[in-house]
């Protein structure tokens, strides 16, 4: 079986010596697992290890490709655009840039290969029912689900090879769920 992740005798402890799991051995392969435990188990700073946003204090992370990472609370500066918040804010600007006539050659380096950035953008909002949003509306004008599921958007767009979710759920009302539910299910990471 291909493995995603591989977690080989990892160790993590707090500042204060608080250890929160030690020699841990774990591989996780292709396709959805769920990490189940009490909470203060050590969950999301599993997830956060294999983000590589916290370091091991021993031992090895091998990881398949690249990751993305949906934290369990989510802060978005308000002020930013939707477009902004999704990472596709200056491929769009040297798209519309191009569609202008401008053929100056930093925008097509900008593009790339990415002619169909606004296009992936607005299908995948669609899918998480955020297709009545603009992306040129800011964070501040939308709710506190709405921006997970911006975030959640954001990754799906980047297309990583590995998706940590961290209780996705939190803030997110019944049809928000179903909609998230619906975008894991389709998945292929």
């Amino acid at each position: 079986m291909h493995t995603s992740v591989t977690c080989t005798s990892l160790s993590f402890a707090w500042p204060d010596g608080t250890s929160v799991f030690e020699d841990l051995d774990v591989a996780f392969g292709p396709g959805r697992t769920g990490l189940v435990g009490v909470n203060g188990s050590g969950k999301s700073t599993l997830l956060k290890l294999i983000a590589r946003q916290l370091t091991p204090a021993d031992g090895t992370l091998r990881i398949a490709g690249e990751v993305g990472y949906l934290p369990q609370n989510v802060t978005l500066d308000t002020a930013l655009r939707i477009d902004e918040t999704l990472g596709i804010a200056a491929r769009r600007a040297a798209l519309h840039a191009i569609e202008a006539g401008d053929a100056a050659e930093e925008h097509f380096e900008t593009l790339g290969d990415d002619w169909d950035v606004e296009e992936r953008a607005l299908a995948t909002l669609d899918e998480l029912g955020l297709g009545h949003i603009d992306l040129d509306r800011t964070i501040g004008e939308v709710s506190g689900g709405e921006s997970v599921l911006l975030r959640l958007a954001a990754l799906l767009l980047g297309r990583p090879d590995v998706l940590l979710l961290d209780e996705p759920t939190n803030n997110l009302d019944l049809y928000a769920r179903k909609r998230l539910y619906g975008a894991v299910a389709s998945w292929p990471g």
